[in-house]
């Protein structure tokens, strides 16, 4: 349930805006505080997910509150509202940390939009707010095989730029990790990281997913909506699967790589983006590009930089690091005791055929820690690591 403070000194404003977004909305919760001193003490204790607020106001500006908010709370979204709009005032209220600037009276439509828009952008941050705190011991690159160390010295060079990324390879082999370590390293790292799997999008709907649309573009489009380009302002947006993207969402990428501009589904307005785009894919897209599956310069515009990932079986000396490196997370995540794997037993998962590559080496080690012995011999590994 959305929770908003409006801050606003008259009362019969209030009211207005308590009505007006009621109305709207019965999940919206709506709070009010009659000054900035009030509305400031309220954030303090209470989880808000908007805040309105007027700038002229006695004891505390709006400006005064914007400021004390974005220190206190950052990731809440504050729109600023005022009856002596002027476009400085505007601008300032920008670059403070506003999410927008709206002047009184206020335009019914464009309030609505914005708040839902401010609600949408919040639920955003906080979604990535809780993935990057399981980034630091989710995404750790393990190897030191020749391979990994040319990947880790091309993310060293490269994350700090803009530059785009194409990263190839097989199923399994690890390209979100490369992804998630070129915006770990990059000077967006305080900003989102946005991941959109397109083969997991119907190719109907994959243009309003990354573009968002707006209310009647199409019949279940009962609102305005956001798509990841936006959600992705400031930050990177990881674009896994590239190669399963239809033509037509491909035209409206390379129009977004081009002129920085989007524009969502259902409208001819555009919408300036400050977007690092990283995309993956497991297809060979020269063959694509052949077979008219993929556009040719929207291959050129995103291997700029290209990164390669190997499979398992070109980087056997790294299974003995990421059969540790498992074994610790499972048993931490599971809360048992760590098994040691005896030298017969790293020896022989060495020789495997790794198909399915990392990720069917952790489930091996898993099913390992769970069936095996108090040490996790070969005998164990030729029982429960077949893949009879």
């Amino acid at each position: 349930m959305p929770k908003i403070l409006i801050i606003e000194d008259e009362a019969a404003i209030r009211r207005v805006l308590i009505k007006i977004l009621s109305e709207e909305n019965s999940t919206y919760e709506v709070d009010e505080a009659e000054d900035g001193l009030v509305g400031i003490e309220k954030v303090k204790d209470e989880e808000y997910d908007l805040v309105l607020c007027d700038i002229k106001m006695p004891k505390m500006d709006g400006i005064e509150v914007l400021e004390a908010i974005k220190k206190i709370k950052s990731e809440v979204p504050v729109v600023m509202i005022s009856g002596h709009g002027d476009l400085d005032t505007a601008v300032n209220t920008m670059r403070l940390g506003a999410f927008d600037y709206i002047s009184k009276p206020p335009d019914l439509n464009r309030l609505l939009n914005t708040v839902r828009n401010a609600l949408d952008r919040k639920e955003l941050v906080v979604e990535n707010t809780r993935l990057k705190k399981k980034v630091g011991k989710n995404y750790q690159m393990i190897g030191e095989s020749p391979a990994i160390s040319r990947i880790k010295g091309i993310i060293e060079k490269v994350a700090p730029t803009d530059a785009r990324v194409l990263i190839t390879g097989p199923n399994g082999t690890g390209k979100e990790l490369v992804a998630h370590w070129l915006h770990q390293k990059s000077e967006r790292s305080n900003g989102p990281m946005i991941e959109v799997n397109c083969a997991a999008i119907p190719s109907e709907l994959i243009e309003s997913e990354l573009f968002g649309h707006v209310k009647g573009a199409f019949t279940s489009a009962v609102r305005d909506r956001a798509g990841k380009f936006e959600a992705a302002n400031g930050g990177t947006i990881f674009l896994d699967e590239i190669g399963d993207m239809s033509l037509s969402a491909q035209a409206k990428v390379l129009r977004a790589l081009q002129e920085n501009k989007i524009s969502r589904v259902g409208s001819d307005k555009d919408i300036k983006v400050d977007v690092r785009v990283v995309a993956a894919t497991n297809k060979d897209l020269k063959r694509e590009i052949e077979e008219k599956k993929f556009r040719e310069d929207l291959f050129h515009r995103l291997a700029v930089i290209l990164v390669q990932v190997p499979p398992l079986n070109e980087r056997r000396e790294d299974i003995p690091l990421l059969v540790e490196f498992f074994s610790e997370k499972i048993t931490e995540e599971q809360g048992s005791i760590k098994k040691n794997f005896t030298e017969g037993a790293i020896n022989l998962l060495k020789e495997y055929d790794w198909t399915g590559n990392i990720r069917e080496l952790r489930n091996v080690v898993e099913r390992l820690i769970i069936l095996g012995g108090n040490e996790v011999t070969e005998e164990d590994v030729r029982l429960f690591a077949s893949k009879a």
